[in-house]
């Protein structure tokens, strides 16, 4: 458990110690609207080489927050399968943070030191004491790490759904882990139904409300959305950047 939790304090230094620039300590001049801090969790990854190429021709590393997920392929998000995947973005200079290993959901505090864990389809629970809810959060790293030694990890994690409860943010913090969800308007919409929440809406209101200082939340695609927010995404990237927003990347101690 030291251990695992050394390896993640390293890299945060390791992190800190890039250019200001790159982690939106500073904002240059010509950020004239602000710095804000685009983080993706992993999702469905049926768009991420797609998403991953907008990111590198827009010039934004962003924050990834990483669980085992089911993928689109059949396998999971961690599996060694999306190992060149996760190698290619830690070689863009994105950095990593948790999203619990199975993306669970926390549903309750049944006792003093003690978390209910509840699956997606509600078939599976259980109750984290701490030393599972440290296993929990650390085991996504160790699996990225498998692929990826050299990944930039910080101290930082983010509840599926950004559900939390008392116990689980005590819990959390006792790991070495600072929670970190997404500010009012950085909410990008990705997971909603595209029916009733289309591309053109999500756009429009990204570029109009997000202002500066927030932390936005989207993910490697959702299987749910059937027009994938993919096909809006750059609109939203180049419109941000045309009003005079910077996209810099979370530090060790996160934001609120």
């Amino acid at each position: 458990m030291i251990k695992a939790i050394g390896r993640i304090l390293a890299g945060a230094l390791a992190v800190a110690m890039l250019t200001p620039g790159s982690l939106g300590a500073r904002t240059p001049a010509a950020c004239s609207a602000g710095t804000i801090y685009l983080t993706i969790d992993t999702g469905w990854g049926r768009e991420a080489e797609r998403i991953a190429e907008i990111l590198k021709r827009r010039g934004i590393r962003a924050t990834l927050f990483v669980a085992h997920e089911p993928t689109h392929r059949g396998d999971r998000s961690l599996d060694p399968g999306w190992a060149e995947f996760w190698r290619a973005r830690a070689a863009e200079g994105h950095v990593f943070a948790s999203h619990t290993d199975r993306h669970w959901y926390f549903r309750g505090d049944p006792a003093p030191g003690l978390v209910r864990f509840v699956s997606y389809d509600k078939k599976n629970e259980t109750r984290l004491d701490q030393a599972a809810m440290c296993r929990e959060l650390n085991a996504p790293i160790e699996r990225l790490r498998a692929a990826v030694p050299d990944a930039m990890v910080l101290p930082l994690w983010r509840a599926p759904g950004g559900i939390t409860t008392p116990n689980t943010l005590r819990m959390a913090e006792a790991c070495g882990l600072k929670h970190q969800g997404w500010t009012a308007n950085g909410f990008l919409g990705d997971e909603l139904n595209s029916d009733t929440h289309t591309n053109a809406a999500l756009r429009d209101r990204a570029i109009r409300s997000i202002r500066d200082g927030e932390v936005l939340v989207m993910h490697w695609g959702v299987r749910s959305r059937k027009d994938p927010y993919a096909n809006v995404l750059e609109d939203v990237l180049a419109g941000l950047q045309a009003k005079g927003f910077c996209f810099g990347q979370l530090n060790a101690e996160g934001r609120r």
